[in-house]
């Protein structure tokens, strides 16, 4: 496997952060790693490592992903509870950055406010990986655009439908398809719009690529000629009051 050192060192904040070739090599790599675990080699590239997990929001897929990716390539998962640790007890952003970057290698945070995981990144020493804010989702859009891509082959012109709550995970989802190449048609309630600078943000990476980024309000006019749909909630967790307005 052919390692970039351009990536050495660096947080996974969001896809946006990433060059169009630094994505695509992302990919390629996670695509690499599934096919040797279904051929049974063996992958430590994590030998010895440890990560610490920062849960300020309870996650069953995302707990159990990173715990079982960093158990398959021979590292050490550490999962830390509000209960578990100082934060907001008594111990800022900062203190925690600074206490856990001296006896871990990386640091995964998933968390309501994204200020929370730019603040880690700010103060910490070793890469900071970000399991999910109320603004982004990166990690998540990683592994659905390997789906689509072991399902449809390239990304690169296809269509792709997001029906559901218009915040992190269609916001990732644009900063990906763009980086990517695909159309992106995002649908979801008036008023619930995927946020403005992040839409812009967005088609500007598209600019690179040729990728086209739409937001419309119905689900049947964004599932037109689409080569994968994707739904989601209406209501992200926490926001569980905006529902009924939603639908």
């Amino acid at each position: 496997m052919e390692i970039n050192n351009t990536l050495k060192g660096r947080d996974f904040i969001s896809i946006h952060d990433f060059s169009p070739a630094e994505v695509a090599y992302i990919l390629q790599v996670g695509l690499e790693l599934k096919r040797e675990k279904q051929q049974g080699i063996p992958h430590p590239l994590l030998a010895g490592k440890t990560l610490g997990m920062i849960f300020q929001k309870s996650s069953t897929r995302t707990r159990v992903a990173f715990e079982v990716g960093m158990y398959q390539l021979g590292g050490h998962a550490l999962f830390l509870s509000p209960r578990d640790i100082q934060l907001g007890r008594g111990e800022t952003i900062k203190d925690t950055a600074l206490v856990l970057a001296r006896m871990v290698d990386g640091i995964m945070i998933r968390t309501f406010s994204h200020d929370e995981v730019l603040e880690m990144a700010r103060w910490s020493s070793v890469p900071v990986i970000n399991g999910l804010t109320d603004l982004l989702h990166p990690t998540q859009v990683i592994g659905d655009m390997m789906t689509v891509m072991e399902h449809r082959g390239a990304l690169q012109g296809l269509k792709l439908a997001f029906i559901g709550d218009g915040n992190n995970v269609a916001h990732e989802l644009l900063f990906g398809g763009a980086k990517v190449g695909m159309d992106v048609t995002i649908a979801c309630p008036p008023g619930f719009e995927p946020d403005p600078q992040v839409l812009e943000l967005a088609r500007q990476d598209a600019e690179m690529t040729g990728a086209k980024l739409t937001v419309v309000e119905s689900p049947w006019e964004a599932v037109q000629g689409a080569d994968a749909v994707y739904t989601d909630v209406w209501a992200s967790m926490g926001q569980e009051g905006e529902a009924e307005e939603k639908e």
